[in-house]
């Protein structure tokens, strides 16, 4: 196995002694209890968040459906033309077997 290339000369002591201290004093806290919810703040909740959404106007609304549907008949078009050619070229392969 190769060894790892490190580089040329001597490491601080002193950095290593501080690198080894910084990890010394990392702690993980323990996670804490899931408190339940009751019913009806779960409700009030939900209630806070909904109130929350942005909703589209009618006009974004219409806008975004006009645009899915240029894009799946400009997907439609595009798949068709694939298809025919695809279609026809298999089509002379074909045809030299026979």
């Amino acid at each position: 196995m190769a060894k790892a290339k490190t580089p040329r000369g001597r490491r601080n002591s002193a950095s290593q002694t501080a690198a080894a201290q910084g990890a010394a004093t990392v702690s993980v806290d323990a996670p804490s209890p899931k408190k339940k919810t009751s019913i009806p703040q779960f409700f009030s909740e939900v209630r806070a968040e909904a109130r929350k959404i942005t909703w589209p106007s009618r006009k974004e609304t219409w806008i975004t459906s006009v645009m899915v549907f240029i894009m799946v008949v400009i997907a439609a078009i595009f798949f068709w033309i694939v298809d025919f050619f695809l279609g026809y070229a298999s089509n002379i392969i074909l045809s030299f077997g026979g």
